[in-house]
Parts: structure tokens; sequence; C-alpha cells
């Protein structure tokens, strides 16, 4: 298919640029359009393009993840539906540290009142992936700790152009994927569809989801393009919530006994984009964006603490009457999301020096409804009768946000200053439904942060940035059911980071950063585990210190040779990640955990990949993933608990193998992957039970360009 490009605003590493809209279709705007991170870029940051996709096969938004360095992407269900995603040692849970884009605008439906992910797109619309993690994240917000990751979609094609895949495995595995786009005169149009099944990663259950895409760019004038692009997706999932006890993990690690449990979602959404370019050095960008968000979970067990749970549910005595007796609990949540944002960039030569600045302007507002309801029976979906059945929560939570930015980068020959600043200002409210009851609460913070690098030759960057951490909380964090306020501020934090990037020599590709994230305050629970008693609290000050490695080698490259060798390697040490300040556990009250590692930060992550593209056709890669030990509460609790819920993850190393064959005058490829080669059992995640990785999964399928 033709090169995919994309709009300024979708960018998160841009190089320093005149602007200039296209004649057609496809912008020309400087932007990332390769794996290679832009050598301007202040911070650290790096892209996954369509052809490391394609190498590797990636079939879960974690496999592609997982090839960047400070990411720690988790399993949950195995199919990378429920996205748990960390970076440089935050808690992965429901990606609630990350701030997740679609061509840089929200992706997450409750970003400011509840940055927690239930769903995730398919990584296979995605044109490449891009991770932001230093200073120049203030651009984008709220959340500025850990990192920004922009998943970035294609273009409409200059001519038609098509793309089908299908492919088909081991655990009920099944998909089909279409692409396909035109130019018809000035007006671009892209469909791009996807249908998935799988069987997920333990007994019992089925996953069915559908993810439909339509992009439309039509060019006004010279100076003038619009886009609009819409959305719609669905799920449809037999999944549990909860994961194993100890006992049951040992007696079966891929159990599931809530045969009952159903998963529905759908979300709809649509973002219109106006591109003005004012003059020779100015171009506003303008987006209207807006989503609708549907979930409904109706499980018998929200963690292993309920094998079911008899004081919530009397007619539910013993695992015996699961299928007939005992009852359920519907958690039924709408979110609606909208927004208005828009961006000035301009180019300027002043006193010596070039010039680009960004200014932005946001406008946000969120409505969640957010319902409990518990059935009498396994199979129920209204409420029930029973003694502590019926409607449990109902509940209104609205959030407006308005925030601005401003960023300049100065370039003086070989060093470039970026200085930058960002304001959020956060309202909250909350009412009962049932109660009549209503809170209110509100926040501003300023976000500074500054970037400089020097190149001292051609190819080679030395890059330093400092910024500060922001993470709002949400509302239920800050108003209570009752109404009341709670004194819990926002996560702040001062992030430092110093690097260098090369690329002196075609098919050498090097970055090294060291990074360090002070918090005066971090938001953590003294375990993750739900229905371990625990609250969210300020745990203080803590401290996240270590180093990246991305190394990329290329036999084509370095030796203009027909057949390409490359290794990938992609390394994380976390160092440190540790309580600071003087605090004990709320788990045992007497128990001091200063100094205790933090949870779910593993101290070493691993990524690295091998492969052969030969002239034939022929591909060959072969990955190896390694993910370090980790403690799951602030007690650093070693054996695993009897509930499941606590205890040591031990480290894990895993294999995945791909081949493809390439019948280039045809324009169809052949694959075949082998995901978890040696079908390596170990735990994945403790939050709400034990909860086995993914098994080996083996996938075949073609891939037609038409």
């Amino acid at each position: 298919m033709p090169v995919r490009a994309t709009f300024s605003a979708a960018c998160l590493l841009c190089a320093a640029a005149p602007l200039a809209i296209a004649t057609g279709t496809e912008p020309t705007i400087t932007v990332i359009g390769t794996r290679d991170v832009a050598i301007t870029s202040p911070g650290s940051g790096q892209v996954v393009d369509r052809e490391q996709l394609d190498r590797s096969r990636v079939f879960t938004i974690n496999e592609a993840l997982r090839q960047i360095p400070g990411v720690y992407p988790r399993d949950e269900e195995g199919m990378g539906l429920r996205p748990n995603i960390g970076i440089r040692g935050l808690n992965p849970t429901r990606s609630g540290k990350v701030l997740l884009l679609e061509d840089g605008l929200p992706l997450a439906y409750g970003p400011y009142g509840e940055n927690t992910s239930y769903y995730h797109p398919p990584v296979d619309r995605f044109a490449r992936i891009e991770v932001l993690k230093g200073s120049g994240q203030i651009e984008f917000g709220p959340q500025t700790i850990a990192g920004v990751i922009n998943y970035v979609t294609p273009s409409p094609p200059a001519e038609l152009a098509s793309e089908l895949t299908v492919s088909g495995g081991n655990r009920g595995y099944r998909e089909v994927h279409l692409e396909s786009g035109n130019t018809f005169d000035d007006t671009g149009v892209l469909v791009n569809l996807t249908r998935k099944d799988s069987d997920g990663s333990r007994d019992n259950m089925h996953f069915e989801v559908s993810d439909a895409n339509l992009k439309l760019v039509q060019r006004l004038s010279d100076r003038q393009r619009l886009s609009f692009k819409t959305s719609y997706y669905r799920e449809d999932s037999r999944v549990p919530y909860s994961g194993l006890t100890l006992a049951e993990y040992e007696a079966d690690p891929r159990a599931n006994v809530f045969t009952n449990d159903r998963f529905n979602l759908y979300r709809w959404s649509a973002v219109l984009t106006h591109e003005l370019q004012l003059n020779a050095r100015a171009q506003l960008t303008t987006s209207a964006y807006y989503s609708y968000f549907n979930r409904n979970w109706w499980r018998q067990s929200s963690n292993s603490n309920q094998r079911p749970n008899d004081a919530s549910d009397p007619d539910c005595g013993s695992l015996a009457n699961l299928q007939s007796t005992c009852g359920n609990e519907g958690r039924l949540r709408q979110y609606g999301t909208g927004g208005v944002e828009p961006r000035l960039r301009v180019a300027s030569n002043w006193f010596g020096s070039s010039q680009q600045t960004d200014l932005g302007l946001r406008w946000h507002r969120e409505q969640h409804y957010r319902v409990q309801v518990n059935g009498d029976l396994p199979t129920a979906r209204e409420p029930g009768t029973g003694p502590n059945a019926g409607v449990r929560e109902n509940s209104e939570r609205k959030v407006e946000a308005r925030a601005a930015f401003w960023q300049t980068r100065f370039e003086f020959g070989r060093v470039s200053l970026t200085p930058g600043v960002r304001l959020e200002s956060v309202d909250y409210s909350r009412r009962e439904l049932a109660t009549g009851r209503r809170g209110d609460s509100s926040l501003t913070q300023w976000i500074p942060g500054l970037g400089a690098t020097f190149e001292p030759v051609d190819g080679t960057v030395f890059f330093v940035g400092a910024h500060r951490g922001f993470a709002p909380p949400g509302v239920a964090d800050v108003v209570t059911a009752a109404g009341g306020s709670v004194e819990l501020d926002a996560e702040l934090s001062w992030n430092y980071e110093f690097g260098v990037r090369s690329r002196l020599r075609p098919g050498v590709n090097v970055e090294a950063t060291l990074f360090r994230l002070n918090f005066e305050n971090q938001i953590i629970p003294a375990s993750v585990a739900a229905g371990s008693g625990a609250t969210l609290t300020s745990a203080g000050e803590s401290l996240h210190a270590g180093a990246e490695l991305l190394l990329r080698l290329s036999s084509r490259g370095l030796f203009g040779s027909a057949d390409d060798y490359y290794l990938r390697a992609s390394y994380t040490r976390l160092e440190d990640a540790q309580f600071r300040e003087e605090r004990f556990s709320s788990i045992a009250p007497a128990a001091r955990v200063t100094g205790n590692r933090l949870p779910y930060a593993p101290e070493d992550l691993l990524s690295l990949s091998l492969g052969a593209e030969l002239r034939n056709g022929v591909g060959l890669q072969l990955e190896l993933i390694h993910n370090g030990s980790m403690f799951t509460d602030d007690l650093n609790t070693v054996a695993i608990t009897a509930n499941g819920q606590r205890g040591q993850i031990p480290g894990h190393t895993i294999w995945n193998l791909t081949a493809q064959y390439e019948l280039a005058p045809r324009g169809l490829t052949l694959f075949a992957t082998a995901k978890n080669l040696t079908d390596r059992l170990y735990i994945a995640d403790l939050s709400r039970g034990l909860i086995p990785g993914s098994p080996r999964l083996l996938q075949a399928g073609f891939e037609l360009r038409f």
C-alpha cells in the first residue's frame, strides 16, 4: 500500500519544519513516518512502525508495546482487550497512570474523571505507535507522569489500495481484517474493518470483537483541509473478572468456574478536524471529538475472596450451587466524553535562532453513569428481590476540564532549548440518584517542563529534560457517595531524564536513557488486590529510577545487502521503585514499609528479536520476552497468599517465532506464528486472584494486497 502519513496534531515526536497543506489528501507536514525517532526530539521517545508490527505479526497491543523500553504491558485475558500498561515502574492496573491517545486526541473514556481502560481498539488498524516519555509530554495531558502512547491511524492512500488479512489458530482464534481506501479528486476515503474471535487464556471463556472505522479527508482549498473520522467497536464476551485462589491455581491454572459471566461493550466515537494554513509559517488545527462508551459486566465474583460470597448472597451456600441459586452482580457503566482542542504551530526566526512554537487550548467534558444491580440467579440481567439484591449503586458523575499549553523550541546551531508550561483546571461533581446527595470539588495545577539537546556530530544527539509530573484524581477519589470531599491530592512528581540517541551509520540505531521520577505524593493502594479492604491513600514520597536501552541493527542498512539480517533489543532496568517517606502499611498498620519496593514494578524487562528478511520473500523472526520478578503489595510479601491476591510474582521468559513468505508479484504473504513457543506456564497478575499468562498460541494466515 502507499506510504501512510498523518496530520501534525497526531504526531508526538515531530521535527521542527516549515508547514504546508498538501494539494492532495496526503499531508506534507514533516512527521515520523518510520520507526526512527526525530533526531531533534528533546526527550526519550520511540516508534513501532508498520514494518516492525508485520515482521512480528503481533496479534495484541501488548505484543507491540513490549518492543518499547520502559513499557510494561501486563496480560489479563489473553487478547489484549483490557490493557494494563505501566511505564517506568508505575502500576499497570487498567492503564490508569498512562495517557492513551489516538491521532493525538484522548482515547480513554474518562481521562480526567476515571482514567481506567476496559477497552482497547485492535492493533490491526494502526499505522504506527508512538511513545513519548520526556518533557515534551506536557503538551498533551492531563497525565504527564510516566508517558504518552499515541496510536496513529493511516490516512487514505493516493490511489485505490486494499489489504485483506485472514488468520486462525488454536483456542478458537479467528480473525478477518480489511483495509481499503482511495482518493477521488480532493476527497480521500479509508475504511478499516476487523472481526476477531478467541477462547482466551483460560477455560470457559470466549471473545467476539468487531471494529469498524471510516476516515474522510476533504481538501477545501490550497490552505484548508477537513477530515472526519468515526468508529464503532463492539465486544461480546464470556469472561470472568476474578482470578483464582492458590488452591484453585494449583489444581488447574486455567480453570474458570464462572461460566455465566458476561461482558458486553460498545463504543462509538467521532472526530472532526479542520486544518488551516494561515501563512507560510503558521498553521491552526482545530479538533472536536466525542465518544460514547457503554459497558455491562455481569459477574458472580469480583475477586478470589468470593467463592461464593455467602454474606451477600444467602441462597448461595457453596460452589455446588453456583449454576442454580447463586446470584450475580451487574456492573453497568455509561460514559459520554467530548471536547474541543485548537492547536497553533508557528515557525519564526529571532535573535540568531530559529523557533517553533506550539500553543493549544482544550475544553473537555465527561458524564459518567455508574449502576450496580444484584440479580438473584447466575443468568440474571435485571435487579433481583433477595435480601441483598436490587440496585446497590446509582450515581452520576461529571467532570469539566480546561487546559492550555505553550511550548517553544529554540535552535542555536547544534544546541536546542525547549521550555513549556501546561495549565490544567478540573471541576468534579457527583450525585447519588437514589438519595439526591451531591458533592463537588475542583483543582488547578501548573505543569512546567524544560528540555535541551546537543548534537556534537551529525546523527548523534544528547538530550536532557525535566518536567512536572501530574495525574488528577478520579471523581470517586475526591467526592464521596455521601456528598463530602476527600482530602486526596493529585499525584505530583518531578521527572528527570538524560540520554543519547545515535544513528551515525545507516543500519545502526541506539538510544540510551537514564530516568528518575521523584514523587512528592504518589497515590497507591497498599495492595492492588480488589476486595482487600485497601483504599487509595497518599503514599507520600516515592522514587522510580533506572535506565532504558534500545538497539537496532540491520545488515541491509550497514552493508546494502539484498538480504536483511536484523537485531532489535529493548531493555529496561528499574533500579529503584521504593517508598521513601516514613510510612506504615494499611494491611498491617504496625509494619513499616519505608524502603520497600512498590507493587508491580519489575526490576528487569527485556525484548530481543533476531530475524532475517530474504530476497526470495522468506521472513523469519525469533523473539525473546523476559519479565523480572515483582512484589504485589507494600509489605513485599513473598509467599502467595491463600486467596491468590498477594505475594511475589516470579520472573519468566517466553519465546515467540514468526515465519512468513511473500509472493510479491501476486501481492500475497503467507505467515505462521507460535507465541509462547514452549508453552511456559507463568503468573501474569494477582490483582483479583491468580491469573495465568497466555498459553502457547499457534496461528497461521495470509495477507492479500490488491
